[in-house]
């Protein structure tokens, strides 16, 4: 791990050391692209909003010897920010096991708005300057739009759906675990807000609780050490995650995998690339 930090390291310091390197227009139109990565346009009848879908297929997958072989998918909320850091954390052979499939906001609105009413399950209108309660015809959209697409132009392995998500896209990803389990295998949760609506979360899943004994998913929930109150958040996300957490173990649900990590030295910002390594690397045990 010191060797891998120890290369980060020196990457970075050659490319602020190359920093006065004048770039020439050319150079500068030609942008970088992901290897094994194209996007998808998708215009959903169900929310009459149009989307994107970056996809990248791991290494192999047109190899001749590959060609039976199904993927997993792993799916990640807030696509123009995740999807390249999900890209990065899944490069090295151990962990390119899926397929990975980021969903954008929705074209031409501004991604806040967009975030705010497609990853929030109830309408609260503290939030005055958004529109909220989306989730369920967004994730309307993704079960019976996303996932059609996805699975009938690729090889998946529907049993092995993945869904990722990142502060609102945490907590959505924390309602649907509550609400509709059997949608995906594994849930990987970094800073989930799980504050949302009062802690409206806790309320689906006792819901949840006095309906069921067990429910078949392996969770890994990630929380920055420093998403705190005393370091200048809103809402304690460490207590909301402990929390959760306590509440989760307290079902003793069938079937549930359980694992979290208070994440020493991550802020809000900072902790969900940790957080995605670290959820994949354990969800992927068994891949």
């Amino acid at each position: 791990m010191k060797t891998l930090f120890s290369f980060i390291f020196l990457s970075v310091s050659l490319s602020l050391q190359a920093g006065s390197i004048e770039l020439t227009e050319p150079e500068l139109n030609n942008p970088f692209k992901i290897t094994n990565s194209h996007t998808l346009a998708i215009e959903s009848q169900r929310l009459g909003r149009d989307y994107k879908l970056y996809i990248k297929l791991p290494r192999g997958y047109f190899d001749e010897n590959s060609q039976s072989k199904r993927y997993p998918v792993l799916y990640l909320n807030d696509g123009p920010h995740t999807f390249k850091v999900a890209s990065g954390v899944t490069h090295f052979p151990s962990m390119d096991k899926a397929i990975l499939v980021g969903i954008s906001f929705a074209k031409g609105e501004n991604g806040q708005f967009s975030r705010v009413r497609d990853l929030t399950p109830e309408v609260d209108k503290s939030w005055v300057n958004y529109k909220t309660g989306g989730a369920p015809a967004y994730l309307d959209f993704i079960q019976k739009e996303v996932f059609p697409l996805i699975e009938g132009q690729y090889r998946t392995d529907t049993n092995k759906r993945m869904l990722a998500g990142h502060s609102l896209g945490g907590s959505f990803a924390a309602w649907v675990l509550v609400t509709k389990p059997e949608l995906f295998s594994a849930y990987v949760l970094t800073s989930p807000s799980l504050w949302f609506k009062k802690d409206l979360i806790f309320t689906f899943e006792n819901t949840y609780a006095s309906q069921h004994t067990s429910l078949n998913a392996k969770v890994f929930m990630a929380t920055g050490a420093l998403e705190t109150t005393a370091n200048g958040m809103r809402n304690d996300m460490v207590d909301g995650h402990k929390r959760f957490m306590k509440r989760l173990e307290s079902r003793g649900y069938h079937g549930l995998q359980l694992k979290g990590e208070v994440v020493q030295g991550t802020d809000h910002y900072s902790t969900f690339p940790i957080g995605l390594t670290k959820g994949l690397m354990w969800i992927y045990q068994d891949i």
